[in-house]
């Protein structure tokens, strides 16, 4: 049987979860057993447009050359970097992690002997980054730690009955500051009170204050389940959407015996946040969603929500969706490739590999929304959640501000043909008859609209306009007075350039 080439790989290894998943939590240093370019990636290269973060402090390699690779083995290298950073102060009140990675896998080293050479209380983390993906490792490593910190801990915890603990988000995940803070605002608005956000603000000394909480929410569908599961306690997840979110405050709210809190403050996200999208969804816009359609690549959690809001209350078609980790079913990415070369949705959610794919494609009236990594994308601000309510109203705004200016761009109409021609200035007078009526031939206009059939819905009328000034300013071009197959293929080819 052939081999499974994967195009454009999307995920990461269980190195890179390790790292990002520990590296949060400042009291923790890591020693990554790596050559410098695979410290360079996960520590400083792609944080900086995944999380913007320029540096991750907290992380240092073992530099591992072809010596250590050679056969003398990357343990001297792994204690000589321990021992200078220990010398410069670096590890002072900090719980030290040697990692290995993909290339110390590969020559065998373990180093599970050599850290109890090191400071007392160092450990080795393997993770087995050549055999788990970033959604796997994340989920290990959370278990790791707190098999390794914390559950030996908790007698000393007292339980409180209205906590609740958010397991994620860690680096690497998309728009996490806005959606910790919307699920901190929801927590809070049925009654709770956030316990421990573990790993992503709080320390591994505190981690074993997750014994107190009552509730824990999974933000991601993702990851984070291991370790929920361990500490025994009810599970909920993000909720995506008005149904969702008000099903998820309910059910906090039960949870923490917080009832009447709850249905208080699902009635004011009705009066308040929500009113957003009554509002939209009354006025002329709200005639527009069932004419849209929809093509979703994203983690787990946010593709199921996405189907559902978009899908099944705004009414929107999903031409596709696919989730990371895949689901049964789902499109790998050369599927997602072959979707949209062969039909661009009105509106795409996806990553930077989706959005190569509309270049490609030359799907110019596609409106791509950044919903997944990898990709850059800065999303520090903590106002554009996905999750919960105010993550219906963001959408269903992205949504209507990208329509209005998909219309916009195509008011100006005698710029097309000054484009057909290369140049400013009045259109030529067309060889017989008004500008923008030359004859067309039967096949000519069968071959147009099978083109713009391709095309979103809304902008349709709007580049059947375009592109009939385009070909026929071709025809003039060619002293042509009626435009053909082979006019209407040039035109074609022209806009997509």
């Amino acid at each position: 049987m052939a081999p499974t080439v994967i195009r454009d790989l999307s995920d990461t290894s269980g190195y890179w979860a390790a790292i990002w998943t520990m590296c949060p939590m400042p009291d923790v240093h890591v020693i990554c057993d790596a050559p410098v370019g695979c410290f360079n990636l996960v520590g400083t290269a792609v944080p900086d447009y995944t999380d913007a973060v320029p540096h991750i402090e907290n992380l240092t390699p073992a530099t591992m050359t072809e010596q250590e690779v050679g056969g003398k083995g990357t343990a001297d290298k792994v204690k000589w970097t321990y021992d200078n950073l220990a010398l410069t102060g670096v590890l002072d009140n900090k719980q030290v992690i040697v990692v290995s990675t993909a290339e110390s896998e590969m020559i065998g080293s373990d180093h599970s002997s050599l850290v109890k050479q090191l400071g007392t209380g160092t450990k080795f983390y393997y993770s087995n980054s050549l055999a788990e993906d970033e959604w796997a490792g994340r989920d290990r490593v959370l278990v790791w730690l707190w098999d390794e910190y914390g559950a030996q801990q908790t007698a000393t915890v007292t339980p409180n009955p209205r906590a609740v603990n958010i397991i994620g988000p860690t680096y690497g995940c998309f728009n996490a500051p806005s959606e910790l803070e919307e699920m901190r605002r929801m927590i809070e608005g049925a009654g709770g009170t956030v316990n421990i956000v573990f790993p992503y603000a709080t320390t591994l000394a505190e981690m074993h204050r997750l014994a107190a909480g009552a509730v824990t929410v999974v933000l991601y569908k993702e990851f984070g389940m291991g370790l929920a599961e361990r500490l025994e306690k009810p599970i909920l997840t993000a909720p995506y959407g008005m149904k969702d979110s008000n099903a998820f405050v309910r059910a906090l709210g039960a949870l923490l015996g917080t009832s009447e809190h709850a249905e208080a403050f699902i009635a004011n996200e009705k009066k308040t946040t929500l009113q957003a999208v009554w509002d939209l969804w009354r006025g002329p816009q709200g005639d527009w969603f069932s004419t849209l359609d929809v093509g979703i690549v994203a983690g787990r959690g946010l593709a199921d929500g996405l189907e559902r809001f978009l899908g099944e209350e705004l009414g929107m078609k999903i031409a596709f969706s696919t989730a990371r980790p895949r689901r049964p079913g789902d499109y790998d990415n050369e599927a997602t490739r072959q979707h949209i070369h062969k039909k661009a949705p009105s509106f795409l959610f996806g990553s930077m590999n989706e959005r190569i794919y509309l270049r490609e494609a030359g799907a110019r009236f596609t409106n791509y929304i950044p919903a997944s990594f990898p990709g850059p994308a800065v999303r520090r601000a903590v106002g554009t959640p996905f999750i919960g309510y105010r993550g219906c109203v963001i959408l269903m705004q992205e949504i209507v501000n990208r329509l209005y200016d998909g219309l916009l761009n195509f008011l100006p109409v005698d710029g097309a043909y000054a484009a057909a021609r290369g140049q400013g200035g009045a259109p030529a007078a067309a060889p017989s008859g008004q500008s923008g009526n030359l004859r067309w031939s039967s096949d000519a206009r069968d071959l147009l609209d099978a083109e713009l059939q391709k095309l979103p819905y809304l902008p349709r009328i709007s580049a059947s306009r375009q592109l009939q000034m385009v070909i026929e300013g071709i025809a003039r071009q060619q002293g042509a007075t009626e435009v053909t197959v082979d006019v209407v293929n040039a035109g074609l080819a022209a806009n997509r350039s």
